[in-house]
């Protein structure tokens, strides 16, 4: 089974494809018809559509994420002073 999500980010037109077994980013095409349109609509008017993935965040860096951006004690989603604050 393929593993490939489709990606799109808060403020951003485009859409990326992410193939996880290829190792590979790349822009979508964007989507002119069907579901993946659908989708795409709703998210650019501030929808979350979430299907058969469970965790996603974003970082600002590799180097975040390595360096512990999820810890709970001022990390990335610390809410005592972390992202979530902003």
């Amino acid at each position: 089974m393929a593993r490939i999500v489709v990606l799109g980010i808060t403020g951003e037109d485009g859409l990326w494809v992410a193939d996880l077994d290829a190792g590979t980013i790349s822009q979508a095409p964007a989507p002119t018809s069907g579901d993946l349109k659908k989708a795409d609509d709703l998210r650019k008017t501030g929808a979350s559509v979430i299907k058969g993935v469970n965790f996603a965040a974003l970082a600002t860096s590799v180097d975040a994420v390595s360096g512990g951006f999820l810890d709970v004690s001022g990390g990335f989603l610390d809410v005592s002073g972390g992202f979530l604050d902003n």
